[in-house]
């Protein structure tokens, strides 16, 4: 199975096939015939799949795709966009971090929801060194998720890894857990993906006050 890399751009080739003719004037009754009916199964296929899309396009219910991450132990991180897309999804990635689509969401009862961030990012961006010390995130400190609701997820660090750049393992759930996984690449080389995961510990009502300070846990 292939996976694709973050910050990774592929592009496809297409070739031509050209086939020689067979028409003939005997054959255009069944050659009309057999391309309506192509045509017809085509049209059903398209509908199928654009109801599928339309249906796994479809947001949980009551709440917005678009979050918010704060880690108050890290100071370019205070209120980032997180904006749910596809791994290659450029434009997500430059302006804040990306939610991998398909992984989980905070208020759901198990989830690992898996988001990824530039080490350096783009100046004037809200990417910019965005995840630069997460190498720096200690156990125990704490990643804060806000929904679109204002409803605050806390998590707690717990684990931190290296897996190699092909490696998707850690976008699986995590049995019996709600978690966080915070992606970047290593340095120097920016080769490998550094994982800090984080355990929801608690959900909090609301906004934060306003003016709170914004201190490491």
């Amino acid at each position: 199975m292939r996976t694709e890399r973050y910050e990774w751009w592929t592009s496809e080739r297409k070739g031509r096939r050209y086939y020689g003719s067979g028409w003939r004037p005997g054959r255009k009754v069944f050659v009309l015939a057999g391309l309506a009916l192509i045509l017809f199964a085509a049209g059903l296929v398209f509908l199928d799949v654009r109801r599928a899309g339309e249906e796994s396009a479809v947001p949980p219910p009551k709440r917005d795709v678009t979050m918010k991450l704060s880690i108050p132990s890290m100071k370019n991180v205070d209120g980032v966009p997180v904006y749910t897309a596809a791994a290659h999804n450029k434009p997500a990635l430059r302006n804040g971090t990306l939610h991998l689509a398909g992984t989980g969401f905070p208020w759901q009862r198990e989830a690992n929801v898996y988001i990824a961030g530039h080490r350096l990012g783009y100046p004037n961006t809200e990417s910019f060194l965005v995840f630069w010390d997460l190498n720096r995130l200690r156990m125990g400190r704490r990643v804060v998720l806000t929904d679109s609701e204002g409803e605050r997820y806390i998590y707690r660090v717990y684990d931190r890894f290296v897996l190699g750049p092909n490696d998707a393992s850690a976008t699986k759930p995590v049995a019996g857990r709600n978690v966080v996984s915070l992606q970047t690449c290593t340095l120097p080389n920016y080769t490998d993906r550094l994982i800090v995961r984080a355990e929801l510990v608690k959900i909090l009502q609301g906004p934060a006050p306003r003016g709170a300070p914004n201190k490491p846990a």
